[in-house]
Order: structure tokens, then C-alpha cells, then sequence
């Protein structure tokens, strides 16, 4: 499917940069852009070229905003139709689908997405979602040691980096609910590894983002006969699973790298090249996509789905043709079907003759709020 990415803040900037930069030639991405009132941080992005970035919010001097969410609402009622005008160069409506990838505890772009939302919805009759970063509960924390010290800070002058990280996320969340088809959080707390800190993991974090969107929204959009699925996924079954009343979905995948058949000869001999692959072994393909199937679903998820459960779920699962074995992916499916107890479950095949390794996306949506949207949520009950 086409999709057309909205980088908001400088958190959706940087994973729009990200995407330009591992998937820019991938024909999914039909249209990207980056908006932001920071000058500094569209400054920094190496990809998306000049004609892609924009700059708005005069009254912001060309800085961030600090983390004032009222000033970025401001801002986007302001300046939703101009965003939405930017876009026009890229030919958005021949878009399926619009991404926008926001950090929900910023300023700008958590204050401009509900507004853009809303205007997007308004011009073009194509779903729009939104991937939103949750802050870690350290950001919203006070920091132990001086910035410019090093050392332990008295505590009485200890102060949090963002103090209202968590407020501007809930709120923010509650907003988009109302605007967007459906809501991809992705939970940065989770996908911290023991002793390291945001800025430590935000390049390795944004990759994992850009991946998850790339492999949820490119899938059956191949280019020639031998990348033509068997079970087609397309815009309307991705919207199907997904929901359109601001569901919260998560996004599991998995990947198993695999050995690509050897050419083999019509006599068995090995002395006449031959354009067909060798079969593989059924009970391997059999195997790895069962795996990687059960890997999806049960590894970690952009965000924790409860007891693995969810009202809808879409399984896709793609790779070399030779190993993808029919039969696997309907009893995966069978499986997936118990382990979320979703009454509808969609699946299909993504064929890429190019590719060394099989891989499953396990969506996810109307699940139970997971522990860490309601600590959100809560900090402005």
C-alpha cells in the first residue's frame, strides 16, 4: 500500500529522516515530509531533502517550544491548513493511508498533530494514523545527578528533565483518539536496555520505528511476478484490522534468516543451470514460519498488549517465495486466532525473491490498556 509519512516535532522528524534514510526507495512510501518549529533540529536531518522539510510557527522564533503543549496547540489550529498545503508537491491523494510519527511528550509536534489530523481526515478519503512515542517515566522524573557537575544534586533542587512529558502524552493521546483511524504508541520505556538512557538508544529506537512501519505497510507491494502474493494485503485489510474509531493497536515482527534454495538442473546433475530453484524441504519452511509467526506475537511488541489479547489482528508473514509454505501461514493463522481470541483475523504472504531471511508482522488493535498508558493517563486524573 502507499502510505504518506508526517514527521511532527523533532522525535517524528528524526524517525521520518530514519525511514528516508533505510526505505526511501521503497515504493510504499509514496509521499514524506518533516514539520517543525525548530529550526536547529530540521537542520540535522540528512535524507528528507530541503523540499521536504518545513519550518512553521513564526511566533516561535525558529526554536522548539519547550515542551509547552498549549503553545503547540495554539500553533496547530494556526497552521493546520498550511501544512496541509506543504503536502501538495507529493501528490497526497493518491496516498491509501497517512502516518504521522510524533513524540507524545513534546511541545510542537504532540500540539500540532491533533489539528493536522483533523485536516488531513478533511481533504483526502484516506485513514490516518498516528505512531506516537511515549516519554520514559524518567523524563517526568527528577534527574539525581547536575547536568553540569556530574555529581549527585541536593534534592530539594533536583528538577525533571520534562516535567510534563506525561501530561502532554495523555492529553495528546485523548486528542488524536478523536481525529485518527487508529493509534500506534510505541512504549521507548520498554525497549531501553538496563543502564541505558534515551539519548544513549534513540538511534537504535528510531530504527526499530522505522522498521515496524515499513514492515506493516510495504508488504504486498512488489514489482514483478515472482513478488506477487498468494493472499494478497492490501489498504482496506490493513484498515479492517486496524479499526477507525482511535483504537490503540501494537505491532509485533519477527524475522528468521534462512538459506536461499540452490539452483538446481531438470537432470539432477547439476550440469545445466537451471532459472528454477531447488524445492526446500517442506517440515524446514514449515518450521521457521511457525516460528517466526510465534516470535511475532509473543516478543516484544511497539507497545505490551495484556494477556496477548486484541479484537482484531492481521498477520503477515513474507520473505523468499520457497519458504513460504501455505499451509504454515493457515495454521499460524489458526493459532493466532487462539492466542489473542480475536474474532477476526486477517493474514497474507509477502514474497520477495531477494531476501534472505522469513518474516512475521503480528498486528494488533482494540487490545487492553496496557500498564504504561495508564500510568499516563493517570497523571492527569
Amino acid at each position: 500500500m502507499r502510505i504518506h509519512v508526517i514527521g511532527l516535532g523533532g522525535a517524528g522528524g528524526r524517525i521520518a529522516d530514519r525511514l528516508a534514510t533505510d526505505h526511501g526507495d521503497n515504493r510504499f512510501l509514496q509521499g514524506i515530509n518533516a514539520f517543525d518549529t525548530d529550526a536547529a533540529a530540521l537542520g540535522e536531518l540528512r535524507s528528507l531533502d530541503e523540499s521536504r522539510r518545513y519550518r512553521f510557527g513564526d511566533a516561535a522564533d525558529g526554536d522548539g517550544l519547550a515542551g509547552d503543549l498549549h503553545a503547540g496547540r495554539r500553533l496547530g489550529g494556526a497552521h493546520a491548513s498550511e501544512l496541509g498545503r506543504v503536502m501538495d508537491d507529493e501528490n497526497p491523494s493518491t496516498s491509501e493511508a497517512f502516518v504521522l510519527v510524533v513524540g507524545l511528550g513534546g511541545g510542537a509536534g504532540a500540539g500540532v498533530s491533533p489539528a493536522l489530523a483533523e485536516e488531513v481526515s478533511r481533504l483526502y478519503d484516506a485513514p490516518v494514523y498516528a505512531v506516537g512515542l511515549l516519554p520514559t517515566p524518567a523524563e517526568s522524573a527528577a534527574s539525581e545527578v547536575d547536568p553540569v557537575r556530574g555529581s549527585a544534586t541536593d534534592p530539594a533542587e533536583r528538577k525533571p528533565d520534562r516535567p510534563l512529558a506525561e501530561k502532554n502524552a495523555a492529553r495528546t493521546l485523548d486528542a488524536l483518539s478523536d481525529h485518527c483511524a487508529a493509534l500506534f504508541p510505541f512504549d521507548n520505556d520498554a525497549w531501553l536496555r538496563t543502564g541505558e538512557t534515551l539519548l544513549d538508544a534513540r538511534d537504535r529506537l528510531n530504527g526499530v520505528v522505522a522498521d515496524r512501519i515499513a514492515a506493516l505497510f510495504a508488504a504486498g507491494d512488489g514489482t514483478d511476478a515472482a513478488s506477487t502474493p498468494q493472499q494478497v494485503v492490501d489498504a482496506s485489510d490493513v484498515a479492517r484490522a486496524a479499526g477507525d474509531d482511535g483504537a490503540i493497536a501494537a505491532v509485533g515482527h519477527a524475522t528468521q534468516a534462512v538459506d536461499p534454495p540452490e539452483s538446481g538442473s531438470r537432470f539432477g546433475l547439476g550440469l545445466f543451470g537451471s532459472s528454477e530453484p531447488a524445492a526446500v524441504d517442506t517440515s524446514a519452511a514449515v518450521s521457521v514460519v511457525e516460528t517466526t509467526i510465534r516470535k511475532a506475537t509473543r516478543g516484544k511488541s511497539t507497545l505490551e498488549v495484556p494477556e496477548g489479547r486484541a479484537d482484531r489482528t492481521l498477520l503477515i508473514v513474507g520473505g523468499p517465495p520457497a519458504w513460504l509454505n501455505r499451509q504454515a501461514i493457515a495454521d499460524g493463522r489458526r493459532w493466532l486466532a487462539e492466542e489473542t481470541g480475536s474474532d477476526a483475523v486477517l493474514s497474507g504472504d509477502a514474497p520477495d525473491p531477494d531476501a534472505e531471511a522469513v518474516y512475521a508482522v503480528v498486528l494488533r488493535s482494540g487490545i487492553d490498556e496496557p500498564a504504561r498508558l495508564r500510568e499516563i493517563r493517570e497523571s492527569i486524573s
